[in-house]
């Protein structure tokens, strides 16, 4: 009986798998925007790993070519200092995106462990974590930031993508619980209850593959906050000076290089702002598509 039972259990398993990429390739394709959204933003990615390999971080500048307009060898134009405003952007991106996935790694890590385990424990342990979540969620976050920025200075993207991941868990705890209480009554959770299985397993097993594409849309959007929390406090200058970094980039275009008035400097303001809207734009696409990929009362088959 096994022996014919196991090739079966393979094939039925291999079947779903090319149904699933099937419905995949069929969302993308009913929109090509969404096709777009991953192509920008592997394009981001690959650009954040290679970018500096032929980028160097200290880029030479020309005094002869201080704030120049865009022109074909410079396609955004010079800063202040004569260096190439595209090349910055490119190196930059690696400071940018490294903070972002590590913000977006621990926030999702904590407050999805977080909501889990209040979510399927309920009781005692429930009443605890959810009032400490309500109490974080409570606290202004960006006046906290700031001050932790000024105290701190954080020095690396590491560092600061571990704080932004520690103040941004709570939204993602409180999602995952809401998730989990309402797949915990679900049959095959029950199913699961029944055999006897451990929590572990119900929880590794059935709860977390349910959930595991509310999780990943979780991931992408706090990339989101943190590129927008980072740019943010560098172009406030209450962290250390980085001429690549988006946001100083952003800080010395207005205020330096006078680009709201200058119009030789116009490229310098843009290209950051570009890649910030670009990256955003692709993150949403990829998550609409998401979406609709695992709820299927969104298709249009």
């Amino acid at each position: 009986m096994s022996a014919t039972l196991i090739p079966e259990s393979v094939s039925a398993a291999g079947t779903m798998r090319r149904n699933f990429w099937r419905g995949v390739w069929r969302v993308m394709k009913r929109k090509p925007s969404r096709m777009a959204g991953v192509v920008i933003v592997l394009g981001f990615v690959f650009m954040g790993v290679f970018g500096p390999m032929f980028f160097p971080d200290h880029l030479p500048g020309d005094v002869n070519q201080i704030t120049d307009p865009p022109s074909w060898e410079h396609w955004f134009g010079t800063d202040p200092q004569g260096r190439d405003v595209l090349a910055l952007v490119i190196t930059g991106s690696r400071y940018v995106l490294l903070c972002a996935a590590v913000t977006a790694v621990i926030t999702v890590v904590a407050g999805t462990a977080i909501g889990l385990f209040s979510g399927f424990k309920r009781g005692r342990w429930d009443t605890v974590l959810m009032r400490i979540t309500d109490m974080k969620l409570t606290i202004p976050g960006l006046p906290l930031l700031l001050v932790l920025a000024t105290v701190w200075k954080f020095g690396s993207p590491m560092q600061m993508g571990l704080v932004l991941g520690l103040l941004g868990w709570g939204g993602v705890a409180r999602a995952v619980r809401a998730q989990t209480l309402s797949l915990r009554e679900r049959g095959f959770i029950e199913a699961a209850r029944g055999l006897g299985l451990s929590t572990t397993h119900i929880v590794g097993k059935e709860l977390l593959p349910s959930m595991a594409p509310y999780i990943a849309m979780n991931m992408l959007i706090s990339v989101t906050g943190a590129v927008y929390a980072q740019v943010g406090l560098f172009f406030l200058g209450v962290l250390p000076y980085e001429s690549d970094n988006w946001g100083v980039m952003l800080n010395l275009a207005v205020f330096q290089a006078g680009a709201m008035i200058q119009p030789n400097a116009l490229g310098y303001l843009l290209a950051p702002l570009l890649a910030i809207l670009l990256l955003t734009l692709g993150i949403v696409l990829v998550v609409d598509a998401m979406d609709e990929i695992f709820n299927p009362r969104l298709r249009e088959e």
